[in-house]
């Protein structure tokens, strides 16, 4: 069963922000689409799966960056307002999955 998270009103991302995310999530969706061409044409395995880190490796930038963005300003906002403890515990349950 998911748990439910909490959302705690911060600061909105800016258009730089958003900019960045989504340019490098695009640029992650190209190799992700690059990788199901490479099944289609039957290329080695070992080159397959190399492409497949490199976009694991990717995403996992794109988490640490998400998540940094979320301690300095949501888990701050929190801990200031006296919800620190709630939001911790929730990135917390968060981090438990990216080390999975």
């Amino acid at each position: 069963m998911e748990k439910t998270l909490h959302h705690h009103p911060s600061q909105p991302r800016s258009k730089s922000e958003q900019d960045l995310l989504i340019n490098r999530l695009k640029r992650i969706e190209g190799q992700v689409r690059g990788i199901q061409k490479m099944v289609e044409e039957d290329r080695y395995c070992v080159d397959i799966l190399i492409q497949i880190n490199a976009v694991q490796a990717a995403l996992k930038k794109v988490g640490f960056s998400v998540t940094e963005r979320h301690m300095k300003h949501c888990v701050s906002d929190a801990i200031k307002s006296g919800e620190g403890e709630e939001t911790i515990e929730e990135l917390m349950e968060v981090m438990k999955q990216f080390s999975k």
